[in-house]
């Protein structure tokens, strides 16, 4: 056996804690979420030496899945995965809170002829509830070893996977065949499964002995009733962003970014004492256009990881999952299915993933439509910008950075109404159904993994992407087209000004019509965080954060004089870097979950006016309001306005049209 791979598919219902033991058992940091369509498809990797003792183990993480009869997409991948490919040990992980529902799943694999061994996950919860499951027991009515687990902790892993290499080659007789049925009569399945479901209780009965029955009101249920209230769930989650943002953009993330700032500037100086003497354009490209302007990004990796370290907080204690059941009446309303709240959630992080979750979302107009708007939620990528402009132009107010998170749910809300006026969708009931984990004490440790993990990407992409931007910058702002090096103070004759004038004229309506932030605004669509990385080149900032006051710096500084922006402009500038088309990745995902170029082109269309448009609003109505006169080209930006919204109407019309009448699902 020593010589001989070992695949083990790690296998569960959603919630069971399967990516978190996953982690445990390799070491890797995958994304772990306390509801379902967080893992959508299949990862795989080698155990660490501590579990697998020699032999040379494989471990596969698979979605969730309720059912060997799928119903979603990702329940389809775990599905095929167990049937078709070459496994060795199932280990089916079961939620020991929810000891019947999860056992329908495995009496399944079970009939699968691979061996299988169960992992009796979160029995730290049931000892606090004084909950007692019969392993032995349960091992002998299911045919199969039984182990007690605990996932967050490691519990019980080392036995786990003794247990799973044990059995490899073993037939295990399944406890309960299900009769052959016609899977076309539905009627014939639904007695199937009841009959299935009766003996999986039959069996939960004599091993499991509760002190407090599910049915009877608990104080989680008391806490429900006000967090996930469909009236105070709404302004308890505004008091619980601006709480993240305070913490993370006003206290706590500001003084860690000060002592980062000190290390920049200090490996600034010493590069400038290394090529005192080179050319000046040598110096320049070094000292501003790479170190100042990745480091002007990296000045802000405090607050980003201070942000994600709460937010992971929030997502393990189970909050999150309430805010999911809050915003669901709202979003059925505009033709999105209650699921698309969870891409949206998850969206919060990076785009991405957040994208690729639209996929546990059946009906194709729903799920092409949440891929589209689930980068209007701002993700991590964005927090630099709404960071440097909350800091720069509103001192530090915590109030931007929340009120940007709401405007995001309020932009998809009307994007989600005007594709579904634009595709002439009528509007039909759909339930959400969804699992509600137990509140519990956040883990600090897989918080705090989750934040390095997300801080590698944020670093990593600022020594890639955002350097190589940011030195291409530097030099088309030091040349002309004759290649010739511009004198300081004529950077307008540069290549990368003449690029960036003709943009600058379209945004004239909307309060920052100047190169240089056009530059920026165009440098974002490869990657958010280039935003604030051009800015600092363009304008020759060092970086962003006060090392004397350790706070970003204020409105009265020299960076708001320097961009010459009145606050409303900033705040328009701001809307629009945020809620135009993501960066290119993300673009390739919704591309990819799409599936139609004409739905691609129209949803990077839609987020283009969106953000247009809203930054327009912003600016004309905010300088009406302050100065009593409408803003600078405000005829200019109406038409625009018009243009763009009859483009994107054309566009997600035609790419309607190729999805037949007969492709919506009813669930």
């Amino acid at each position: 056996m020593k010589n001989k791979e070992i695949r083990i598919a790690l296998t569960g219902n959603p919630n069971s804690g399967k990516t978190t033991l996953y982690n445990a058992l390799t070491g890797k940091n995958e994304r772990a979420g306390n509801w379902a369509g967080v893992t959508v498809d299949k990862r795989e990797s080698a155990l660490k030496n501590t579990y697998a003792a020699g032999n040379k183990v494989i471990a596969i993480d698979l979605p969730g899945a309720y059912s060997m009869s799928p119903f979603t997409s990702e329940e389809s991948i775990t599905s095929d995965y167990v049937k078709n490919a070459e496994i060795d040990v199932l280990v089916n992980i079961i939620d020991a809170t929810n000891l019947s529902r999860s056992m329908f799943f495995t009496t399944q694999l079970l009939e699968l002829g691979i061996p299988v061994v169960i992992a009796l996950n979160k029995s730290d919860i049931n000892s606090k509830k004084e909950t007692i499951i019969d392993i032995e027991k349960l091992s002998k009515q299911m045919n199969c070893p039984v182990v007690s687990t605990i996932s967050t902790s490691g519990t019980g892993l080392q036995e786990l996977v003794k247990n799973a290499i044990a059995v490899v080659g073993i037939t295990q007789k399944a406890p309960y065949t299900q009769a052959k049925i016609n899977l076309a009569d539905k009627q014939e399945v639904v007695v199937a499964d009841r009959q299935r479901f009766s003996f999986v209780n039959s069996i939960v009965s004599t091993v499991e002995t509760r002190k407090v029955l599910t049915s009877d009101k608990n104080s989680q249920d008391k806490l429900d009733s006000v967090l996930a209230h469909k009236w105070l769930g709404i302004p308890i989650f505004a008091v619980v962003m601006w709480g993240v943002f305070s913490i993370s953009q006003t206290y706590l993330g500001p003084y860690i970014a000060d002592y980062l700032v000190g290390y920049i500037e200090s490996f600034g100086a010493y590069v400038g004492t290394l090529v005192e003497g080179a050319s000046p354009f040598l110096q320049s490209l070094l000292i501003d256009g790479i170190i100042g302007g990745v480091g002007a990004v990296v000045g802000f990796l405090p607050l980003v990881m201070v942000m994600y370290f709460l937010i992971a907080l929030l997502e393990d204690c189970g909050y999150m999952a309430r805010v999911a059941v809050v915003m669901d009446r709202f979003f059925k309303k505009v033709g999105l299915s209650g699921k698309s709240i969870i891409p949206m959630i998850i969206g919060t992080g990076c785009a991405i993933p957040g994208i690729m979750a639209s996929r546990t979302i059946k009906n194709e107009r729903e799920r092409r439509t949440t891929a589209m708007l689930t980068p209007f939620m701002p993700c991590g990528a964005k927090l630099p910008v709404i960071a440097l402009f909350a800091g720069v132009f509103f001192e530090d107010a915590s109030w931007v950075g929340t009120s940007m998170y709401f405007l995001g749910i309020a932009l998809i809300i009307l994007g989600a109404l005007l594709t579904q006026k634009i595709t002439g969708t009528k509007y039909r009931k759909s339930f959400f159904i969804m699992e509600l984990p137990e509140y519990k004490m956040p883990s600090i440790k897989a918080a705090t993994l989750s934040m390095l993990d997300r801080a590698k990407s944020f670093i990593i992409k600022a020594g890639t992407i955002i350097l190589l931007c940011n030195a291409i910058i530097q030099i088309m702002q030091s040349f002309n087209w004759q290649l010739e090096l511009v004198a300081e103070g004529a950077e307008q004759s540069s290549i990368l000004a003449s690029i960036a004038s003709p943009f600058a004229l379209l945004f004239v309506p909307l309060g920052f019509g100047v190169w240089q932030l056009a530059a920026a605004a165009i440098t974002g669509f490869i990657a958010k965080e280039n935003v604030v990385g051009t800015l600092a080149v363009v304008y020759g900032i060092t970086n962003f954060i006060d090392t004397e006051e350790k706070v970003l710096v204020g409105g009265s500084s020299d960076v708001a004089s320097v961009m010459g922006l009145s606050a409303v402009a900033a705040l328009a500038y701001l809307i629009f870097n945020l809620f135009t088309p993501p960066c290119f990745a993300a673009i390739g995902a919704m591309n990819s979950e799409m599936q139609s170029k004409k739905w691609l082109i129209g949803g990077v269309s839609l987020q283009l006016g969106v953000g247009y448009v809203a930054a327009f609003i912003v600016y004309q109505v905010g300088t009406l309001f302050t100065t009593g006169t409408l803003g600078d080209g405000f005829f200019f930006g109406l038409v625009i306005v018009v243009v763009l919204l009859s483009i994107v109407g054309y566009l997600i019309h035609k790419g309607n049209k190729s999805i037949k009448d007969t492709s919506l699902n009813k669930y």
